[in-house]
C-alpha cells in the first residue's frame, strides 16, 4: 500500500470499521497492507482473526506493541452514528476512539514513520480482547514461543491517562477473582422462625466481615484485595416464608499477595458452622513489571519530556492482554489516552491526545 497517511487520517478510517468483538471489520487485512514492509503472521482460531508483523532492523532488543482492533457493542443514546466518527471542538466521538483504536492508530503510524531501530520492531493484534479472548493473543504467543519469536519488552496502548493525558502509565493489573457462595437453610413460615434456618439471619450477622473487606494491606504496586460483593439473592418475593437458600456473588480483584487459595481460607472461616457451597474462578492472574526496567524507565522519561507532565506507576483498573503477555517473561507496561469514558455512550477523546501519544511513540523508538 503505497498511501501514507497522517495519525488522524489512520485513526479515522479505524474508526470507521464495525469491528465488534470477534468481528475485526476488515482492519487487520488493511493494517497489513499499510505496513507492507513488515513480516506478516496470521494465527487464526475459533473465529478470531491475530495479527502479527514484525520487522527487524538490526541485532538488539525486539519490542512489540499490542492491541486491540475489536470493540464493545455501542448500546443506544449517543448523539451521533457511533460508527461514523465526528469531530466537534477539537474531540473525535465514535466507538473506540479511546478503547482503543487511539493507540492503535498511533503505535501503527509510528511504526510506519520510523526508519530506524535498535532491534526487531512488532506488532501484535487481536481481535477479541472486548470477549473472551480465549482464541486471541494468548494462542499468538503461544506460536511466537514456537517459532522463537518472543519479544523482550511489550507496549500496550489500552486508555491509562486518569485527569490529563500523560498522567499514568499501567505497569501491572490485578488479578480477578469470582466468587459464587450458596448458603443453605430450612424454609418455613414467617410466624414460626423457631421451626427454620433462615440463612438471611445467618449471613446478616457476618456479612460486616465479607462487604468491603480487605484480604491483604497492600503494597508499593497494588492497592488492598477487596471482597466486593455483586449480588445477594433469597426469598420468594413474599412475607411469609422464610428463603431455603441464599446465593450471594463477588469478585476480588486481587493483587501478588491474595490468592484463590486464600480467598478460600478467610470464606471457609468466616462461615465456619454454617452449611454452604462455594465455587472460586480465576479469571486473570495479577502481574507487575518492575518498576526500574529499561522500558519502565524510557517511557516515563519519553512522556516527561513531551508533556512536561511526571506519569504515576499504576496497576489500577480493570484487566488487559497484559496478564497473558507478561508470563512469559515479557515486560510490559500500557500506556494511551484518558479513559473517562471507555465502554460508554459518547466515547469521545481529543486530536491532540493522539497527536502526541504517536509522538511519544515515535520517540521512544528513537530512544531505545
Amino acid at each position: 500500500m503505497e498511501e501514507r497517511l497522517d495519525v488522524i487520517d489512520l485513526f479515522l478510517r479505524l474508526l470507521s470499521a464495525k469491528s465488534i468483538t470477534p468481528d475485526d471489520g476488515g482492519l487487520l487485512a488493511y493494517i497489513r497492507d499499510y505496513l507492507s514492509d513488515f513480516e506478516a503472521i496470521w494465527v487464526n482460531e475459533g473465529g478470531v482473526k491475530n495479527l502479527f508483523l514484525t520487522k527487524k532492523f538490526s541485532d538488539g532488543k525486539h519490542l512489540c506493541f499490542a492491541g486491540h482492533v475489536d470493540v464493545v457493542p455501542a448500546g443506544d443514546g449517543w448523539s451521533s452514528n457511533p460508527f461514523v466518527p465526528m469531530i466537534e471542538d477539537s474531540y473525535i466521538y465514535a466507538r473506540g476512539t479511546q478503547d482503543m483504536k487511539s493507540g492503535v492508530a498511533s503505535f501503527v503510524q509510528a511504526c510506519r514513520d520510523i526508519e530506524e531501530f535498535n532491534g526487531r520492531l512488532s506488532i501484535l493484534l487481536t481481535s477479541d480482547e472486548e470477549g473472551d479472548g480465549t482464541y486471541g493473543t494468548q494462542i499468538v504467543l503461544k506460536h511466537l514461543k514456537e517459532i522463537d519469536l518472543l519479544p523482550d519488552y511489550c507496549i500496550i496502548a489500552e486508555p491509562t491517562c486518569e485527569e490529563v493525558f500523560g498522567d499514568a502509565i499501567k505497569i501491572g493489573r490485578r488479578g480477578s477473582i469470582n466468587g459464587y457462595l450458596r448458603l443453605k437453610g430450612e424454609q418455613g413460615h414467617a410466624a414460626y422462625p423457631e421451626k427454620s434456618i433462615n440463612p438471611i439471619h445467618d449471613i446478616s450477622s457476618i456479612l460486616g466481615d465479607i462487604a468491603g473487606h480487605n484480604l491483604d494491606s497492600g503494597d508499593d504496586n497494588f492497592a488492598p484485595s477487596k471482597i466486593v460483593i455483586t449480588d445477594i439473592r433469597a426469598g420468594m418475593g413474599v412475607t411469609n416464608v422464610t428463603p431455603h437458600e441464599l446465593n450471594m456473588m463477588f469478585n476480588v480483584r486481587n493483587s501478588t499477595k491474595t490468592t484463590k487459595e486464600s480467598v478460600k481460607e478467610y470464606i471457609d472461616r468466616v462461615f465456619n458452622g454454617l452449611d454452604y457451597e462455594l465455587e472460586l474462578q480465576q479469571g486473570s492472574y495479577p502481574f507487575v513489571t518492575n518498576r526500574n526496567s529499561l522500558i519502565v524507565s524510557e517511557l516515563r522519561k519519553t512522556i516527561q519530556e513531551v508533556t512536561d507532565i511526571k506519569p504515576k506507576l499504576s496497576t489500577a483498573g480493570g484487566t488487559s492482554d497484559g496478564r497473558h503477555i507478561a508470563p512469559y517473561g515479557i515486560e510490559v507496561v500500557e500506556f494511551g489516552v484518558i479513559n473517562d469514558r471507555i465502554h460508554g455512550r459518547n466515547e469521545r477523546t481529543t486530536i491532540q491526545e493522539v497527536e502526541t501519544l504517536y509522538k511519544i511513540f515515535v520517540k521512544i523508538l528513537e530512544r531505545l
